[in-house]
């Protein structure tokens, strides 16, 4: 049966105003989920079996815990970034999606990079293992998806995100770590020497230069704003991608 988006407004505040919080429109054919930009209190939806391919609106639902998003017809991985917000999503199941694309690991790989929250993907449990790997074989999705071209569940974005950009000029190259210097020597921090640049730029391999330094100035500069949890918090995961990285090397050897 299709439910009219007034229908699934007045499912989900009578589930609110019964303190259950969750809305299920399984198998409903809906394509738009605008709605969700009126249900900000939400905690489990369920939007399985449907047309959706549009996650935009659920970046308003800031209480979601639980998302169901079966057999849809989400193209491209890149909409994770609407849910990269969410601060309490912990369940999500993606599965039977174009964009799952046809190789399982990378996918998994990707969205757990993206949402190292989940507790549970696809019906199946998380590891720390996982979310390790993750931050090694998973592909960072740092814009909204382009809504254009899509093949294999991959969008033009992510896979120019996986595959890397071309080596920047020298001289750039350059002025980039320089200027890292500098945001580094503010925070206090030891510069990174200057016969250590041409290393940078050799070992560049999954982005440019200026797009690895940019990414650094803008940590270095958040870092200032931290309190002692954040900055624990930040160890933690850096800790936790340097094991990554250390175990991939000994696999490699």
């Amino acid at each position: 049966m299709r439910l009219s988006r007034a229908a699934v407004l007045a499912q989900a505040k009578a589930a609110a105003l019964d303190g259950v919080r969750r809305l299920n429109c399984w198998g409903s054919h809906l394509t738009d989920i605008s709605i969700c930009r009126d249900l900000p209190n939400i905690e489990v939806i369920t939007f399985s079996v449907n047309g959706i391919s549009d996650l935009e609106p659920l970046h308003q639902c800031q209480n979601l815990s639980e998302l169901y998003l079966r057999r849809n017809n989400i193209r491209s991985l890149d909409e994770l970034f609407y849910l990269k917000t969410l601060p309490r999503l912990r369940v999500l199941w993606l599965a039977e999606n174009p964009c799952c694309g046809p190789d399982p690991h990378r996918y998994r790989m990707t969205v757990l990079r993206n949402l190292p929250s989940l507790q549970k993907l696809d019906n199946q449990a998380v590891t720390e293992e996982e979310l390790s790997q993750a931050l090694v074989d998973g592909v960072e999705i740092t814009a909204p998806p382009a809504r254009s071209s899509v093949e294999n569940g991959w969008s033009e974005s992510t896979a120019s995100s996986a595959a890397g950009s071309s080596t920047e000029p020298e001289s750039e190259l350059l002025s980039c770590s320089l200027e890292t210097n500098k945001t580094q020597e503010e925070l206090d921090m030891k510069p990174v020497p200057r016969d250590k640049y041409s290393s940078f730029s050799c070992q560049e391999t999954d982005c440019s230069c200026k797009k690895r330094n940019n990414v650094l100035n803008a940590i270095l500069l958040l870092m200032k704003e931290l309190d002692t949890e954040g900055l624990e918090i930040i160890q933690q995961t850096v800790a936790r991608r340097l094991q990554a990285f250390q175990k991939k090397e000994l696999q490699e050897e």
